[in-house]
C-alpha cells in the first residue's frame, strides 16, 4: 500500500531545510521569475524553489531543478552518450561519480523535504536534463 504524504506550507518547507543543513538564501535567478524565490544548496548542489501558486497541487515549485553548482551558478546536466557533463552559460565539465552522487542525494533529500514524488527512472539513478546523442545529430 502506498505511504500518505502530508502536504507541508511553505513555510514549513524552508525551516524543515534549514533544519536539514541545507543553506537557504533568497534566489537570483529565481527573483527575476518570482519575487519569493530561494535558492537551496547542499553537498555542492543547488535548486530554485518558490511558493506555488494557490490552487495548484503542492506547496512548492521548482524554478531551477537540482544541478551541480558551477561559479555560483546552478548547472544542467547533459548527457552525451558516452559520459555526462555538467554545463553552465560558461564552462562545461565532465561529471564524476562523485558528482552524481551528491547531485541524486541531493535532489532525493530535496524531494523528500518538500513532499514531491520520486519517480522510479529516478530512484534508480540521477537523470539528465538533456540528452545528446552522437549517432542521431542531425536527424529529422
Amino acid at each position: 500500500m502506498a505511504k500518505k504524504t502530508t502536504q507541508r506550507s511553505f513555510n514549513d518547507v524552508l525551516s524543515l531545510l534549514g533544519g536539514q543543513r541545507f543553506d537557504v538564501a533568497p534566489a537570483q535567478d529565481g527573483s527575476r521569475r518570482t519575487p519569493a524565490g530561494f535558492k537551496v544548496s547542499k553537498y555542492g548542489c543547488a535548486a530554485e524553489i518558490a511558493e506555488a501558486p494557490s490552487g495548484s497541487d503542492g506547496t512548492v515549485l521548482v524554478l531551477a531543478r537540482p544541478g551541480w553548482l558551477l561559479g555560483g551558478e546552478i548547472s544542467r546536466l547533459v548527457d552525451k552518450g558516452y559520459q555526462k557533463f555538467f554545463k553552465s552559460s560558461k564552462i562545461e565539465i565532465p561529471a564524476t561519480a562523485d558528482h552524481l552522487r551528491a547531485l541524486h542525494t541531493f535532489t532525493e533529500e530535496l524531494n523528500e523535504a518538500t513532499g514531491s514524488a520520486t519517480l522510479y527512472n529516478q530512484s534508480l539513478g540521477t537523470t539528465s536534463d538533456s540528452y545528446h546523442y552522437d549517432r542521431v545529430k542531425g536527424r529529422e
